[in-house]
């Protein structure tokens, strides 16, 4: 079972739009107390499912699913790749609900909140890479790629779940508009090659979303 007993504080202040951790005394105060409260109910938990492929220009083949990875980003993304890993990952409905009741009650401590949320959703991601790396000893992998990147469309997010039989194994599921519930949840792919991969481009000047990132307009990055 994983368990998550302190968030990666660095990482939440970024998605809070911080340069640094150099906030006064009063302000960290509030912060540990919303991480106090936010990793008493945490239920992180993570599913993931290997499978070969076949790669084309613009879509990728999952031998033994019923599940096609379609857009050339993705396809670039794995070009090397002999196999691919689908992970899903949550906090649980217990951390929608409480950033929901602050909302409610005091929006400064939700934002907060929010964005240690964000961060311990990617301790989750960070620990079900290690699992993974370490069932597949002298191979190499690709950074974790998530629906909604480039071209690769969000709106396979129910089709990928339910290949890994994520609503039954970890409760996650999606809406209609293709939306995670529990909403601080991450689905992603991770390339797994025999031969080292080649470096490929990663961060800003790659993303759609760069020219409206809030992130880059305060001089920060998403991490992607």
């Amino acid at each position: 079972m994983l368990i998550i007993d302190s968030i990666n504080r660095p990482e939440a202040l970024r998605y809070l739009a911080c340069h640094d951790e150099n906030i006064s005394e009063l302000e960290s105060g509030i912060m540990d107390r919303c991480e106090s409260e936010l990793v008493g109910i945490l239920s992180p938990r993570f599913v993931y499912r290997y499978f070969d492929i076949e790669v084309s220009a613009d879509k990728v083949k999952l031998i033994g699913a019923n599940l096609i990875l379609d857009g050339a980003d993705i396809s670039a993304h794995l070009n090397e790749c002999s196999g691919v890993v689908l992970i899903a990952a949550t906090l649980g409905a217990d951390a929608d609900a409480l950033i929901r009741k602050m909302q409610i009650t005091d929006m400064a401590r939700a934002v907060i909140t929010d964005a240690l949320a964000s961060a311990a959703i990617e301790q989750v991601c960070v620990a079900a890479e290690e699992k993974i790396k370490s069932e597949h000893t002298g191979k190499y992998f690709t950074w974790r790629y998530a629906p909604g990147y480039g071209d690769f469309s969000i709106e396979i997010q129910k089709r990928f779940l339910d290949v890994l039989d994520a609503p039954r194994k970890i409760g996650l599921c999606t809406s209609e508009s293709s939306m995670l519930t529990p909403i601080k949840s991450i689905t992603s792919v991770m390339g797994v090659s025999e031969t080292p991969l080649s470096h490929k481009m990663r961060g800003c000047i790659t993303c759609d979303m760069r020219e409206k990132c809030r992130f880059r307009k305060r001089g920060l990055h998403c991490g992607f």
